[in-house]
């Protein structure tokens, strides 16, 4: 069976991200950070499951990243390559995939499937985690090793005929020569955060909103307490009479020598909703999202959703995208030479108002000639070639 239709029968609808790593030219990443040392290893799984599957916050700005990318307006100088990138991966955007995988993991890999024409017959995003590097004894890498399971399989850097098999996009990691590092680790601890206080809130919740407290025995002159069997039995009682979203309010009542004592808790104690708070603004700052975009409270550093909105495309979706289009084009000059990948800037609503600034400003400029202009626009030049 093909590598690819292995990969579609055992990872039915997942995701994957993927661009060409050209020969004498490496991507490093540390799925548990060799290099680290003194820092434990990093569980990617299991991070995906306590962030992206678990946490609101986190999901949400994964979610507005990686749709803002595979949904750019997208410019080619080839209509074939084009249609090959536009092309969509299990029901997504291949492009939608490439960033979130960037995003959570740090990597991307795309394996480049041949067909029988003269261009490749489609891209498909392999799962990064299940992605390793073989390295030869010059630490340079010499391929690809996929796991599925138990199933392993090896890709080459080039086939038989010298094409290319396999594109590797990463993060920038400063101490790793293979891989690169996602956002998700350094979000890890604030997504903890973020998940213990709702679950003490879910808790409080489910306990009437009210803080524990505190049974007191006190019975005169007696201080030989109770005996171990009423000690066991009044645990018993509590846990099934009174414990729990079910028995909330339920009056208690308490045989001779116990009293009820409330416990108080102390305004830190109780400034979990800032905490939880903070510790969202954390995480939307690790996955480069405006912390109004994701309705976080207290966060004014934008006046309004437009400049939040301009401000995420700016600083995190055109550097993003901007990454994985040139990946592409890389790895997928082979077939297509000299192709250029882009965004188109002009069809891209959050920055209209910035683009008609620069057409007012390009357009008054009478000392530069036509081409000039259209240069600075990002345009072809006139063909005529005909200039005041």
């Amino acid at each position: 069976m093909p590598l690819l239709d292995t990969l579609r029968a055992a990872f039915k609808g997942g995701g994957g991200a993927s661009v060409p790593l050209a020969r004498g030219f490496h991507s490093p990443w540390s799925y548990a950070y060799q290099n680290g040392g003194a820092r434990p290893a990093f569980d990617y799984r299991d991070a995906v499951r306590t962030a992206f599957l678990d946490n609101p916050v986190a999901q949400r700005a994964v979610r507005i990243v990686a749709e803002g990318v595979g949904g750019a307006p997208i410019t080619a100088s080839d209509d074939a390559a084009l249609s090959l990138i536009g092309a969509s991966h299990e029901g997504q955007s291949l492009l939608e995939v490439l960033a979130a995988n960037l995003l959570l993991h740090g990597n991307a890999f795309v394996q480049v499937v041949r067909g029988s024409g003269r261009h490749p017959a489609t891209l498909f995003a392999l799962r990064p985690e299940r992605v390793s590097v073989m390295q030869g004894s010059d630490g340079w890498p010499t391929g690809y090793r996929y796991r599925i399971g138990d199933e392993v399989r090896d890709l080459p850097l080039e086939d038989e005929d010298g094409w290319p098999t396999l594109i590797h996009l990463k993060s920038f990691h400063p101490a790793d020569d293979h891989y690169g590092a996602g956002c998700l680790s350094a979000a890890e601890k604030a997504v903890a955060i973020h998940n213990a206080a709702a679950s003490w809130n879910l808790a409080l919740l489910e306990n009437a909103a009210r803080p524990s407290g505190a049974l007191v025995y006190d019975n005169g002159a007696d201080t030989s307490g109770l005996t171990a069997e009423q000690f066991a039995r009044l645990k018993e009682e509590l846990a099934s009479a009174y414990q729990g979203g079910g028995n909330a309010g339920r009056p208690m009542l308490l045989e001779g020598g116990l009293k009820w004592q409330s416990l108080s808790l102390s305004p830190a104690d109780m400034d979990f909703a800032e905490l939880k708070a903070a510790a969202a603004r954390d995480i939307a700052l690790a996955f480069g999202v405006p912390p109004m975009l994701l309705g976080l409270p207290g966060d004014n550093t934008y006046a309004n959703y437009r400049e939040a909105n301009r401000a995420l495309w700016r600083l995190t979706l055109l550097p993003l995208t901007g990454k994985i289009l040139d990946g592409l084009s890389l790895g997928l000059k082979p077939w297509f030479p000299g192709l250029a990948l882009s965004v188109d800037l002009d069809r891209v609503p959050a920055l209209s108002e910035d683009r008609e600034k620069l057409w007012k400003q390009v357009s008054e400029a009478d000392f530069l000639t036509d081409d000039e202009k259209r240069g600075l626009l990002g345009l072809a030049p006139l063909e005529t070639g005909d200039n005041p």
